[in-house]
């Protein structure tokens, strides 16, 4: 716990992209306090890929890393706490936090990612990010050539289709519900040999995360070695929102090409403010976000 309650920059959310973000500010001797409440989105990923230098590594040993780099340089603090609230001031921002200590700011790095939003199917949570994946870019090539199931329907299941047809040809649309496709994209599914099937799933076989079976309302049930989902989200914190952030039709905090948000002083980086959710994209984002707030500081004080 910081005794310090004032800091040019408060980075809620201390996973890759505030991590990030806060090693950018470090470097420029900026005052730093990361909030993190220690439950990233990736917690129950055993290995993170498509992030050079680090494929196949844990998420959580990344972040280990990340942080002991990061907290060397001495004008970064880090609390273990949760952010609940925020409040605009004339000298920057307030944050409050769950165990009723408050920080005040100049400037704010949103990096607190999303939280989604799990179907009612007995065994999918215990999957998710294990076997269970949303990305084909960083999961895919575990599951190549091996049969593979969509949980999705739509625009998003043809979506993921399309990338994953170049992984594996054993691929089956599980669309849990009444499909709702165009004739042409059905016609692409048959030309492909991918089957979509209709029937409400009940449940998901797995050890230990692993899926072994999809299990079917009727009682049928088929093997798989992975399955793609297409999950709704929603902003793990609300309150870039309270702020007045505005939030995208996606869901997603709008930001500009530098992460600022539609609010001066407050800055959005990692998966909260992109649909290109990966450690990589997550580092890059935070590490744009550093730089950005450290210029606005010279710009004001030079």
């Amino acid at each position: 716990m910081t005794d310090n309650m004032n800091f040019d920059v408060i980075i809620i959310g201390g996973s890759y992209a505030g991590l990030s973000a806060a090693m950018a500010l470090g470097r420029s001797l900026r005052e730093v306090l990361i909030i993190d409440s220690g439950l990233p989105c990736n917690r129950q990923t055993p290995h993170s890929h498509n992030f050079i230098t680090q494929d196949g590594v844990a998420p959580s040993a990344i972040a280990t890393e990340a942080k002991a780099q990061v907290l060397k340089y001495e004008t970064v603090q880090f609390v273990n706490d949760l952010a609940v609230s925020g409040e605009k001031v004339e000298n920057g921002f307030v944050i409050a936090t769950q165990s009723d200590r408050k920080y005040q700011a100049k400037k704010l790095i949103f990096a607190t990612g999303v939280s989604d939003t799990m179907p009612e199917i007995k065994g999918f949570a215990a999957c998710w990010g294990i076997s269970m994946v949303h990305c084909p870019y960083c999961h895919g090539y575990e599951f190549r050539n091996q049969k593979t199931g969509i949980i999705a329907n739509g625009e998003r299941a043809f979506h993921l289709a399309s990338l994953v047809s170049n992984l594996t040809d054993q691929l089956t649309i599980l669309t849990s519900g009444k499909a709702d496709f165009e004739p042409d994209q059905i016609e692409k599914f048959k030309s492909r040999n991918i089957e979509v099937i209709e029937t409400e799933i009940s449940e998901i076989i797995h050890n230990e995360g692993y899926v072994k079976h999809v299990v079917f309302e009727n009682g049928d049930k088929m093997p798989f070695d992975g399955v793609y989902a297409a999950l709704p989200f929603t902003q793990h914190s609300d309150i870039p929102a309270s702020l007045g952030c505005t939030i995208t039709e996606s869901g997603f905090i709008e930001v500009d090409g530098f992460q600022k948000t539609t609010v001066d002083g407050v800055f959005a980086s990692g998966d909260n403010s992109s649909m290109m959710r990966s450690v990589a994209t997550a580092v890059y984002s935070g590490n744009v976000a550093g730089a950005m707030v450290n210029k606005e500081f010279v710009e004001e004080q030079f």
